[in-house]
């Protein structure tokens, strides 16, 4: 099986028709009446709740990698707030990032940045891939879950139950920033780790593909813009290898550790890195 380039492969219609409306929606966010300056900060919150716990601490170091454990409900929970990013259910983001690294940035990677900076990005979503009908093999230990299942067939209604309930506290302006802004930046600084971090910045390990070290997607994606370092080291739970790589979401799981909630943490040897 490969995956051939983007003129080769029938676009997703639903997955087009799905950007397009919730990039639209959010460009309404400083039209009269959706702006308010709660509405930002509740637009923040869940950026943070989203991307930093759900996508980059949940579904990547946690499941994905499996870098240290937590009791189920505490992965449960994480797990949900990934799914509330709606980048697809968790059983799909998880096969596809396992399959990323064991072909990155060759052909069978979805997201191979030697196809350019728009492909790795986003355009690769937009087309049905054949890779995907492997994900159930790459999924064992969470395709069979109850929870899993439900979170991977139910994100969308999930979303709008949180839309509806932002729109209960804070009207419009909290549904437009707090679903739509954020969505879509999330989207974008996840999808800037696949793009950015093998195109820009520098290299410290070799390991075998385009992935670099970009301090400033590190800053937006709470520290997985360390990409070189992780992709040599991908089960490590720590990102930023040296003192200045600056790594949030590490902190976080060594603050869990000291509550007793993250255990079998695995590191780098710092001698062998």
């Amino acid at each position: 099986m490969t995956v051939a380039t983007s003129n080769k492969l029938q676009p997703d219609w639903a997955i087009i028709i799905y950007m397009v409306v919730l990039h639209l929606v959010a460009l309404t966010a400083f039209l009269p009446g959706t702006f308010s300056w709660s509405a930002v900060g509740v637009a923040l919150f869940l950026h943070w709740v989203t991307g930093g716990l759900g996508i980059t601490l949940g579904f990547h170091r946690l499941v994905t990698h499996r870098s240290f454990q937590t009791p189920k409900w505490l992965e449960y929970f994480l797990v949900f707030c990934g799914t509330l990013s709606c980048q697809g259910g968790p059983i799909d983001w998880v096969g596809m990032h396992r399959i990323h690294h064991l072909h990155s940035d060759q052909t069978l990677d979805p997201h191979d940045s030697n196809q350019g900076f728009w492909w790795s990005h986003m355009g690769w979503m937009l087309h049905d891939l054949p890779i995907r009908s492997e994900v159930p093999r790459f999924t064992k230990d969470i395709n069979s879950d109850p929870v899993y299942v439900f979170l991977q067939n139910y994100f969308i209604p999930i979303q709008v139950a949180l839309g509806v309930l932002l729109y209960l506290i804070g009207g419009w302006p909290f549904v437009v920033w707090g679903i739509f802004v954020r969505i879509v930046a999330v989207f974008h600084c996840t999808w800037l780790v696949n793009s950015a971090t093998h195109q820009f910045g520098y290299r410290t390990y070799e390991s075998g593909d385009r992935s670099t070290n970009c301090w400033w997607v590190a800053v937006l994606t709470y520290g997985e813009g360390w990409h070189n370092n992780h992709h040599a080291y991908q089960h490590s739970a720590r990102h930023g290898m040296k003192w200045w790589e600056i790594d949030l979401t590490w902190m976080t799981i060594q603050l869990l550790q000291r509550l007793g909630l993250a255990t079998k943490v695995k590191l780098v040897d710092q001698n062998e890195a």
